[in-house]
C-alpha cells in the first residue's frame, strides 16, 4: 500500500527509530551479516543528538526487539557501565565517538560479515570497481591498516575510527577485524552493508576465475539512496509477517 503525504512527512519518533534498528538486527541474521551476540548497531535518538540507541547487553540478534535496545549518552557513568555491562561498554566506546564526530552519520553499523571481513585479512585487500554494487562506495571508502582487536578500554578506539573515516567516507575497513558502515538512516546504512557483503562475495568469486575488468571511470556512479529505502521497507514487511515481535 502506498504511503499518504501525511505518512511520508510525519515526524520520525524514537519508537520509529527503535523499530528500524531492531529490524536491522533481525535482517542481519537473515542476511548472514552477524556473529550472533557480538558487534553493535547504533542510531542517534531523534531530537537528542547527544544520545544513541544501541545493541543492548548480550543477546542474540535474532531476539533483539525495539524495546530491548539500550539508550546511552554523555552523562552515562562509564566506569559503572564498564564494570557491570562490558558488552554495552564495548559498543559505547566505539559508536559514541563516531556519532559525535560525524553528525551526518545518524546510523553506525559495526559488523564482521564473512566476505567483507575476509577482504581485511589479505595483502592489498581493497574494493575493486568491477560491479555495480561496488559503485555505491566509490570515492567514499577508508582503510585503517592497523589491527585493533577492540580489547583496550577507553574512548580512543572510536575516536581513531572516526579519524580514519574522515568527513566523507561511508565505509571503513578495519585491518584483520571487520567493517564500519555509516549512513543518515538505518535503511540506507543497512542496505549499504548488505550491498557491501554481496559485492565482496562476487569480487572473491570473480578473482578465482580470472583477472577483473574494471568499470570505466566515467561510468562509476552509484544508484542513489531511494532504492535502499525501498529495499529496507520491503524487508521490514517480511519481518512484519514472519517475525512481528521485532517491533515490540
Amino acid at each position: 500500500m502506498s504511503q499518504t503525504l501525511a505518512e511520508k512527512t510525519k515526524p520520525y519518533t524514537i519508537q520509529d527509530a527503535r523499530v528500524d534498528l531492531a529490524a536491522a538486527h533481525r535482517l542481519a541474521v537473515r542476511d548472514q551479516l552477524h556473529e550472533g551476540t557480538w558487534n553493535h548497531l547504533s542510531l542517534t535518538v531523534p531530537g537528542e543528538p547527544d544520545k544513541i540507541l544501541i545493541t543492548p547487553e548480550v543477546c542474540h540478534w535474532s531476539q533483539i526487539t525495539a524495546s530491548s535496545l539500550a539508550v546511552v549518552g554523555p552523562d552515562e557513568d562509564v566506569e559503572h557501565m564498564q564494570a557491570t555491562n562490558e558488552h554495552l561498554w564495548v559498543g559505547y566506546r566505539i559508536h559514541y565517538p563516531l556519532h559525535q564526530a560525524r553528525p551526518d552519520a545518524a546510523c553506525v553499523l559495526h559488523a564482521h560479515p564473512p566476505y567483507a571481513t575476509a577482504l581485511t585479512m589479505i595483502e592489498d585487500g581493497v574494493l575493486e570497481w568491477a560491479e555495480q554494487n561496488s559503485l555505491e562506495f566509490y570515492g567514499r571508502v577508508a582503510y585503517n591498516d592497523r589491527y585493533d582487536s577492540g580489547v583496550p578500554v577507553g574512548l580512543d578506539q572510536g575516536e581513531e575510527m572516526a579519524a580514519f573515516l574522515g568527513p566523507d567516507a561511508i565505509l571503513l575497513f578495519l585491518r584483520n577485524h571487520g567493517v564500519v558502515v555509516v549512513g543518515p538512516t538505518v535503511a540506507i546504512a543497512y542496505t549499504n552493508l548488505y550491498l557491501l557483503e554481496r559485492y565482496c562475495h562476487v569480487q572473491y568469486l570473480a578473482k578465482t576465475m580470472g583477472k577483473l575488468v574494471p568499470i570505466p571511470e566515467d561510468r562509476r556512479g552509484g544508484g542513489g539512496d531511494t532504492f535502499k529505502t525501498q529495499h529496507f521497507a520491503a524487508m521490514k514487511r517480511v519481518l512484519d509477517k514472519e517475525e512481528p515481535d521485532y517491533a515490540s
